[in-house]
């Protein structure tokens, strides 16, 4: 059983460990930290969401620059610098009192954190086998989960209390926790530069930004994350205001999503060796979240309140069913299209997706669902189905690309 649940032992459980502690931190600063700025900094929502929103524009430009950086002066020493800097960033908030210190602050935090998810995911590349990669990052996945759910339960402990210590002690919290996180990373074995330095008139940095293939697979890739504000914002709104279901059902949502990850995804994640079974998979998890999009939208009819509620709850697991498999095939694939020394700048460029999603998504799913109502939900689940339908092609015209660059090289 406990293989299971933790990783293989080496470098794959100490990333495990750093994502755990982070996990706890974060969880409990993701719970918190729109109350603290709107009822002890006293800053307005709207400014809030406009803060937010830059910080995360400014993080998805930052990706690519911080990764390639990761391959150039080593992934590990890249990564325990970001995770340092994410600390300090978030203990900068502890001392925010309007909304420009707000947004530069913010700023800081997206900044370190795309960057450091860029460089973890290069450390991971460089310090796991290939064919092991998406199994480890499905057991990261599920550690992820795990923190996040106990570190929201430390913020609800705060927002009972809600005075401006508790909140700040969370803030707190959580800065030391991106602290602890670059001490386990810096136990990890050293990891030299993968890219050499860049030879004058030799052409652009920044080879991702030129390769068409993956930037089409990234886009397609970030239409699937649309899932991260679907469960956090848009299914909530939903469930509370086009449904007659009881509001607790909002939170038995939410640990039907996290719990599923937590213990199917590495089983999910198990049949994903290769790019086909890759693209396999994404495809049926687009199929998935189709069928989980119309069963949402029935959840609205006009039915008994036990009839909403299961649908609800039906809708939701085939929602984080389709959400696993999602996830399983577009680690395969944002690894294996990387060239194995620019895994840095590739992964930075493919993870702006994240940043992309939190940034448009809320006004994109909430005008689509929640405001349009069934045909939103219906043009949505076929968004998904497209997108995962589509990865195929886009890999395919990828891996021709990468061939033909091989063969010319």
């Amino acid at each position: 059983m406990p293989s299971r649940l933790l990783p293989p032992a080496g470098p794959a459980r100490a990333l495990a460990a750093a994502q755990l502690v982070n996990a706890l931190g974060d969880g409990a600063f993701l719970v918190t930290s729109a109350l603290y700025f709107s009822r002890v900094v006293g800053l307005p929502p709207t400014r809030i969401g406009l803060g937010l929103t830059l910080a995360w524009a400014v993080g998805a430009l930052a990706g690519v620059p911080l990764g390639q950086l990761a391959d150039r002066r080593g992934p590990r020493t890249v990564a325990v610098l970001l995770a340092a800097a994410t600390g300090v960033s978030v203990g900068s908030f502890l001392f925010v009192r309007g909304f420009l210190p707000f947004v530069l602050a913010a700023c800081c935090y997206a900044t370190a954190q795309t960057g450091l998810a860029a460089a973890r995911q290069a450390l991971l590349a460089a310090l796991v086998a290939r064919r092991d990669r998406t199994h480890v990052l499905a057991h990261l996945q599920s550690t992820l989960n795990a923190g996040l759910a106990v570190g929201a339960a430390v913020g609800g402990i705060a927002l009972h209390y809600g005075t401006r210590a508790a909140y700040l002690a969370v803030f707190a919290m959580d800065a030391a926790a991106f602290l602890l996180c670059a001490l386990v990373l810096l136990r990890l074995p050293e990891v030299g530069p993968t890219a050499a330095p860049a030879a004058p008139g030799r052409g652009p940095r920044f080879t991702v930004l030129r390769d068409r293939p993956y930037a089409l697979v990234t886009l397609l890739n970030t239409l699937l994350l649309l899932r991260m504000p679907l469960i956090s914002l848009a299914i909530p709104l939903w469930t509370v205001t086009r449904t007659d279901a009881p509001g607790w059902l909002v939170s038995a949502l939410l640990v039907l999503n996290t719990g599923a990850v937590m213990l199917f995804q590495v089983r999910t994640a198990a049949g994903v060796r290769d790019l086909p079974s890759a693209v396999r998979t994404v495809a049926r998890g687009g199929a998935l979240m189709l069928a989980s999009c119309a069963v949402f939208a029935l959840s609205a009819v006009d039915a008994p309140v036990w009839g909403a509620v299961a649908a609800l709850l039906v809708a939701g697991g085939l929602q984080v069913a389709g959400e696993m498999m999602q996830s399983s095939g577009a680690w395969q694939i944002g690894f294996d299209l990387a060239p194995a020394d620019r895994q840095g700048q590739y992964q930075g460029f493919f993870g702006m997706g994240v940043p992309l999603a939190r940034m448009l998504g809320p006004l994109l799913l909430t005008a689509l669902v929640v405001d349009w109502g069934t045909p939103g939900w219906l043009l949505l689940g076929a968004l998904f189905l497209g997108a995962g339908l589509a990865l195929g092609p886009a890999v395919r015209w990828a891996e021709r690309a990468n061939s033909a660059l091989v063969s010319v090289g």
